[in-house]
């Protein structure tokens, strides 16, 4: 919209009205204050969810692969085979075995539920999901035969251990004899703790190297299953599918879709609901726009027919009081997006000031899954949500702009 020097001068001069049109001023305050909240909120939303999705992502993929393949009894004896065939399929990065079972543990009368999860020392120490999280001790502890475990941090809180603190796990599939099944009670040292930052995996996980956990649960030699890593996990499933075929009845291929669905899913239905709401706080900043820009336009009534009567055309009012509106709506988009940057760069602080204050734990990871709040700005979204704003804000100001250009100079200054 190009507009002329006298055009800028008027819109400038109507964004700040005189003494008597304080309140049309305290309106478009108004009006500037919504269109920035609401901008900053689908800024600050959309962000954290953004972050969940990833945080949830990286974390759960980096312990459980893109997909599994698993035993049809739970067991896969021919696993190195099928190791080889995982690797010799393109797309697939990695194919590492491993052992997950359901146990017991116990330390001084605490008796907490773990998931035992058996890995080969090299792939322990190139996880990168668990070897950048060690909060104390050191996996180089971890060697086959020594008795040594990595476990969770709020598992470790729950059972009261630290590093070198004799846990018990308690296997119920142990040995049989004439009397019944006997429970395998073993005593392992905790040699690391590790936050991941999952709430369900630092209270469960209990990590070891393969052949202990092998000798714990009687396996054998045999595993529980193969972790693959593909190049592009969005296109996992037509990167198994030739796996699919050879394993056959052998075993079963899930991925990470199937194995999360219902949470990923979730995610992406709150994303599309919250944006939504949302928007209707921008789609009330503009009916603010508009009603400020009629108030305007009735206080200007007689300044308009005079600048009619001088010469002034139709899309000159159009243009001048567009200008007005939709410099409120910038200023408020521009308003929006540096508290929204402010608010995600201190978001961790200002939840923990807001539970100073009020006293309550307003992010518990048993709940939120995640130990911290999570950010992820889109770039694509933020231009989104700009761009949805501006539109609305220029439509609120089609109405009163073309009420200001259908102004009659005739009817107003009839009797001045």
């Amino acid at each position: 919209m190009i507009l002329s020097r006298y055009e800028r001068m008027i819109a400038r001069r109507y964004l700040l009205p005189g003494k008597g049109e304080r309140f049309i001023v305290l309106v478009a305050g108004f009006s500037l204050g919504a269109v920035m909240l609401g901008v900053a909120a689908l800024v600050i939303v959309m962000s954290v969810m953004n972050g969940f999705r990833a945080e949830l992502f990286d974390k759960i993929v980096g312990l459980n692969g893109h997909a599994v393949v698993q035993g049809v009894d739970g067991r896969l004896a021919d696993w190195q085979e099928i190791a080889r065939w995982a690797k010799d399929t393109p797309g697939v990065t990695s194919a590492v075995p491993l052992i997950e079972q359901p146990l017991m543990s116990s330390y001084n009368g605490r008796v907490e539920g773990v998931l035992v999860r058996g890995m080969r020392v090299s792939d322990i120490r190139s996880n990168m999901t668990i070897g950048q999280k060690v909060v104390a001790g050191s996996l180089a502890e971890l060697k086959p035969g020594s008795s040594n475990v990595a476990i969770g941090a709020r598992l470790a809180e729950a059972l009261g251990a630290t590093v070198g603190s004799q846990i018990t796990l308690i296997n119920p599939s142990g040995q049989s004899t004439p009397f019944g099944t006997v429970p395998r009670y073993v005593s392992y040292t905790v040699a690391a703790i590790f936050e991941i930052g999952v709430y369900d995996y630092d209270k469960a996980y209990v990590v070891m190297p393969m052949e202990d956990a092998q000798t714990l649960l009687l396996l054998g030699d045999k595993v529980g299953m193969i972790e693959l890593q593909t190049d592009n996990p969005d296109k996992v499933g037509q990167i198994l599918a030739p796996l699919a075929q050879k394993v056959g009845r052998l075993a079963v291929i899930s991925d990470w879709r199937q194995m999360n669905a219902q949470l990923f899913d979730a995610l992406a239905v709150e994303r599309v609901a919250m944006f939504t709401v949302l928007c209707i706080i921008i789609l009330v900043a503009a009916f603010n726009i508009a009603s400020s820009l009629i108030m305007l336009v009735r206080a200007k009534t007689r300044d308009i027919a005079i600048m009619r009567t001088m010469g002034a055309t139709r899309g000159a009012m159009v243009r001048i009081f567009m200008t007005v509106g939709v410099t409120i709506g910038a200023l408020g988009i521009v308003a929006g997006l540096v508290l929204g940057a402010i608010f995600l760069f201190y978001r961790q602080a200002v939840v923990n000031f807001v539970q100073l204050v009020t006293g309550q734990n307003l992010w518990d990871p048993s709940i939120r899954y995640l130990t911290e709040l999570p950010s992820k700005p889109d770039p694509v979204e933020i231009i989104a949500i700009v761009l949805i704003t501006a539109l609305m804000t220029v439509l609120a100001t089609l109405y009163p702009a073309f009420k200001a250009a259908s102004t009659d100079p005739v009817q107003v200054l009839r009797y001045e």
